[in-house]
């Protein structure tokens, strides 16, 4: 009952988190009222390309000016870290006033060096991205029998040896009527009758509209520059101007001025305010984005499978066994071990490397977290494209606080290899402060001098450089040594079994081991690769990704598979008596990063093959670079901690049944034959013992010499007989069963 109640809950929470996604709008997003005639301003943002990947500001061309200058607009960190550059521009609109063949301005004269310039953005295929009202200009085209649509339009366009640029544009506006009370209710707060109001006050009667739409048609048209020698801005041109865009007619010239010209149409439209952002959200392919689901899911089925008969069918038929077998069943059996029963003393056995898996792990851990957090948040809307620039900061603020996750997870690791030494948690802590972020900072820097020798938006102000370095160590770097020092107080995880003084030598294996340990690499990818193209396509090709909830969904999966494969190739590695798992482990499910990488050198070869220049083939590489490191950071940190909770809680069941089978599997009649085997071996291992734990030596072996002897008389003499070989220091019987050592016992337990 007391499950039902609290599944209730659960269930309950969630539905009201859902809800609450639909329920209100992000700060700054709730509808704006224009009244008829108010002035609408249109902004505009960096150009881009995704033939450079290099954004430049949209006033690096021979571009007509404000009147009243050139504006920056404010923006967030997000948005400067994402290159864009936002600022007013000389189009202004009068809400719901149609207007055509305005003047806007006469360029002067084109030097050879902008000439040049325009020209080259031309080649470069750059994209003018307008805004209005917080929505970007979105331009369609009909292609068959189906529309294609991009938001911006292009700079101009190169026909044989001309180059002509887009100088009129064709405006159109969507607007969709103020409704008081239904804004209110899409506001769904309490305050929403504060914010806008619901009751009708005085000139309420004017009728007011939201924009929910902004299309451009760019044409090229050729003007007479001397019919506006005497023109103003926003003065009607002297004769008709025809916007056609399927013909061209205004070739840029050296030494030649440019005309511009706009129109602008209002239309009222059935679109509302919720639903503005449809037309650039629109999902495509959900089929696919279906099918990649599917295919996680199978690749899941069929690992949880093997997972399964590990756990199942392998682990607990061997304790079930030891158990219940016999005297000559059990001696036979023994002499039958091998694989990861030989090993069990060894597979505890610290690392090579063991500070740099720490904090690998560490880093993993607050990547992994990050990740997590940031596209739950997105799946549930609350880091909406109205607002850019928050998925960016959303990711940094996470990154930041799940510092103390990092520390604590390291510094736990540290203590646990290191049987609870405190010592050197501070150094672990500073590491996984340092380790990750550090590698991402030599990245960016290095690719920043190649933005800012381009003179891209796209690099990052030295300003801005010197916030994140602040944010680094003054939030993060704190954060995560918090972290450490709770780990250092926590208790250390204490192994099952107690680990050999002399490491067991691997058998010479049939294939390189990491060879495997790669290879598993490609189940993870399986998953992935569909919902990559679709992430990639979003980051390179312009376009606006927005479905999280599949993105979450994929994610988890990969989360799982991760871990099963993880637990897989340890249990293959330790039946070949390899007990060296603790890095196989990590790059067991890490090894997903190298074919991510892969398929980001094959999506630039097949796909951005038009990427033109050796600094935007540099720049994509760099970041492909730094997106691998982040992932396999952190699925191998998933693949580790899955191996070794699995290792712990299977030696712990092996050595508790094991210990359980050999006592419970006495009788009368083998007393004699297994207390001289046990005895012998105990006694021949008392220094050994001493040496582990100096504290209590001496308790240990009368704790289980009195377990194997007491229940059994005739074991006196063999007894007395093996203590007397002892003190004449006599060679001891060894038993010929290689797999029952001393630290095949939990001691802890006796």
């Amino acid at each position: 009952m007391d499950f039902f109640a609290h599944f209730k809950i659960w269930v309950l929470i969630l539905c009201l988190i859902f809800q609450s996604g639909h329920g209100f709008y992000l700060p700054g997003s709730y509808p704006h009222k224009h009244g008829i005639g108010d002035t609408l301003s249109v902004k505009v943002n960096s150009i881009t390309s995704i033939e450079t990947e290099m954004p430049f500001s949209y006033y690096s061309l021979p571009f007509c000016k404000p009147l009243e200058g050139v504006k920056d607009s404010a923006e967030n960190l997000g948005e400067v870290l994402m290159g864009d550059r936002i600022e007013n521009s000389p189009y202004t609109f009068k809400m719901y006033t149609n207007v055509s063949d305005i003047f806007l301005c006469q360029t002067g004269p084109l030097s050879g060096e902008n000439f040049k310039l325009l020209k080259k953005r031309i080649d470069e295929m750059y994209q003018v991205n307008l805004i209005l009202d917080n929505l970007p200009a979105i331009r369609y085209a009909k292609k068959d029998s189906y529309f294609l649509r991009w938001t911006g339009y292009p700079v101009g366009i190169k026909i044989q040896d001309a180059y002509y640029v887009f100088n009129h544009l064709k405006f159109t506006v969507l607007v969709h009527k103020y409704e008081e009370a239904n804004v209110a209710r899409v506001m769904g707060t309490g305050d929403a009758a504060e914010v806008i109001p619901t009751i009708a006050s005085e000139g309420s009667e004017l009728p007011g509209y939201m924009v929910v739409g902004f299309e451009v048609v760019p044409c090229s048209v050729m003007h007479d520059a001397k019919s506006v020698k005497n023109l103003k801005p926003y003065e009607k041109y002297p004769s008709p101007v025809k916007c056609d865009p399927t013909t061209v007619a205004m070739p840029i010239k050296e030494n030649e001025p440019i005309v511009f010209t706009y129109e602008v149409k209002f239309e009222e439209s059935d679109i509302k305010w919720p639903s503005r952002w449809d037309a650039y959200l629109k999902m495509e392919g959900s089929k696919v984005h279906w099918f990649s689901i599917l295919n996680s899911l199978m690749v899941i089925t069929f690992l949880a499978g093997i997972v399964l008969v590990i756990f199942l069918r392998t682990v607990r038929r061997d304790l079930t066994r030891y158990e219940e077998l016999d005297k000559e069943a059990q001696a036979q059996m023994n002499e039958e071990l091998s694989g990861w029963k030989l090993v069990v003393g060894d597979v505890f056995r610290a690392p090579t490397n063991a500070g740099l898996l720490c904090v690998m792990v560490g880093d993993g851990v607050q990547l992994l977290g990050m990740a997590i957090v940031t596209v739950l948040f997105a799946a549930l809307g609350f880091m909406s494209p109205a607002s850019r620039g928050t998925l960016i900061i959303g990711m940094i603020l996470f990154y930041m606080i799940l510092g103390i996750s990092a520390g604590y997870v390291a510094v736990c690791l540290w203590r646990t290899i290191g049987r609870g030494d405190k010592k050197g948690w501070i150094s672990v802590s500073w590491k996984v402060a340092c380790f990750f972020p550090g590698i991402a900072f030599f990245i960016l820097t290095t690719l920043n001098f190649l933005l800012w020798g381009s003179h891209s938006t796209g690099a990052i102000p030295f300003s801005l450089f010197a916030v994140l370095i602040f944010m680094w160590f003054c939030i993060s770097v704190p954060l995560t040594l918090v972290g450490g020092f709770f780990g250092a107080k926590a208790p250390h995880i204490e192994y099952p079994v107690r680990t050999n003084q002399i490491p067991r030598e691997i058998p010479a294996q049939k294939y390189p081991s990491w060879l495997l340990v790669f290879g598993a690499g490609t189940l993870p990818f399986g998953t992935l690769f569909i919902e990559l193209f679709f992430i990639m396509s979003s980051i390179w090709m312009g376009r606006v990704y927005y479905v999280f909830g599949f993105l979450l969904i994929v994610f988890i999966l990969l989360v799982v598979v991760c871990a099963e494969v993880s637990l897989v190739l340890t249990y293959m590695h330790l039946c070949v008596e390899d007990w060296k798992w603790w890095w196989k482990s990590f790059f067991a499910s890490g090894s997903v990063a190298i074919y991510i990488f892969l398929y980001s050198v094959n999506y630039l070869i097949f796909e951005l093959k038009s990427l033109s220049g050796p600094t935007s083939e540099a720049l994509y590489l760099g970041y492909s670079i730094l997106m691998a490191l982040a992932i396999m950071f952190a699925m191998g940190s998933v693949g580790f901690l899955s191996s070794f909770w699995w290792i712990s809680w299977h030696d712990s069941m092996l050595c508790d049944g094991f210990a359980s089978g050999i006592v419970m599997g006495y009788d009368a009649s083998s007393a004699n034959l297994l207390n001289l085997l046990f005895i012998s071996l105990l006694l021949s291992h008392s220094e050994m013992y001493s040496r582990e734990d100096s504290k209590k030596p001496s308790s240990l072996r009368t704790e289980i010499v009195l377990v194997l002897v007491l229940p059994h008389a005739k074991s006196k003499p063999w007894l007395e007989k093996c203590l007397a070989r002892k003190a004449a220091g006599e060679p001891q019987f060894w038993p010929p069963v290689a797999a029952i050592t001393p630290s095949a016992f939990n001691m802890r337990n006796g």
